[in-house]
């Protein structure tokens, strides 16, 4: 019964995940004309919102994670480390583009159950693809709460069977590979947004403009203010912020003792990101 109902959930949540987003923003192609403004940059944002862009066909949210202002004065650098939605529907040249953009690595947050829903990923040739299921372990009123992408399932990325072992394995890639790595779930907003915070927050980047780069999902999808579904809301963002205070004393703590990240990786991920 137990698992009966699990995979039910798991279901729901694939479908919710899939066709969540709806086709009048299913589409990759950047809002030209979009009714949803990009969030106002902060002094640290170095790169605009037209270049970040991958400008993609088939692949929702595609962007560079870098081109941020640490506080220390150093510049994330572009053109290492991409977040996106999923891959399944990526089109041959949006695969020659990756390729071109040296993408070594491609990284599948989602669940077994949204693979198997919406299709595994097209991977860029010579690229390896490696699955990081972040939340496939989660309780399944959690898993069920991805409906709302609100607080619950922003605290499972921390507290989730698996998740600090997924989130890691990212990390160490960006870390140690020579080319690009590409990470994604299935909007490229909600466990990818969380990803890229972190990564950003351990390179040095101040919060406001770690949120400006997580807000870019609204602006890149069109979603509307306390659109969960579409888009992304500060408070979830922040929740997850606040369980890695709570689960572990410190968002450093976190990243040390949760993710186990080594001051040697801590060390190479900051000698290959930041100019």
């Amino acid at each position: 019964m137990i698992r009966s109902r699990m995979l039910g959930t798991s279901l729901v949540l694939a479908a919710a995940l899939s066709f969540g987003a709806g086709p009048a923003v299913a589409l990759a192609e950047p809002p030209a004309a979009a009714s949803v403004a990009a969030p106002a940059p902060t002094g640290s944002v170095v790169v605009s919102t037209d270049a970040r862009s991958l400008n993609l066909q088939g692949v929702v949210n595609a962007r560079d994670a870098g081109g941020y202002r640490t506080t220390d004065g150093h510049t994330v650098r572009t053109g290492l480390v991409y977040r996106t939605g999923e891959l399944s529907k990526a089109t041959d040249s949006d695969l020659a583009a990756l390729t071109g953009d040296d993408v070594q690595s491609v990284h599948d947050l989602r669940t077994s159950y949204e693979q198997q829903f919406m299709g595994v990923d097209k991977v860029p040739a010579g690229a390896t693809a490696f699955h990081n299921d972040v939340i496939g372990q989660a309780p399944p009123q959690v898993l069920a709460s991805t409906l709302t992408a609100g607080a619950d399932l922003y605290r499972a990325f921390i507290t989730a069977p698996g998740a600090n072992a997924a989130f890691a394995d990212v990390l160490r890639d960006i870390a140690y590979n020579p080319g690009a790595v590409l990470f994604h779930c299935t909007a490229g907003k909600d466990r990818t947004g969380w990803t890229n915070a972190v990564l950003l927050t351990i390179l040095g980047v101040d919060r406001d403009t770690v949120t400006y780069d997580y807000l870019l999902s609204n602006y890149y999808r069109n979603a509307a203010e306390g659109d969960m579904l579409n888009g992304v809301a500060v408070s979830a963002l922040d929740s997850a912020f606040d369980q890695a205070n709570q689960s572990y004393g410190s968002f450093d703590n976190y990243v040390r003792e949760g993710l186990g990240l080594t001051d040697a990786d801590i060390a190479a991920l900051k000698a290959k990101m930041l100019a």
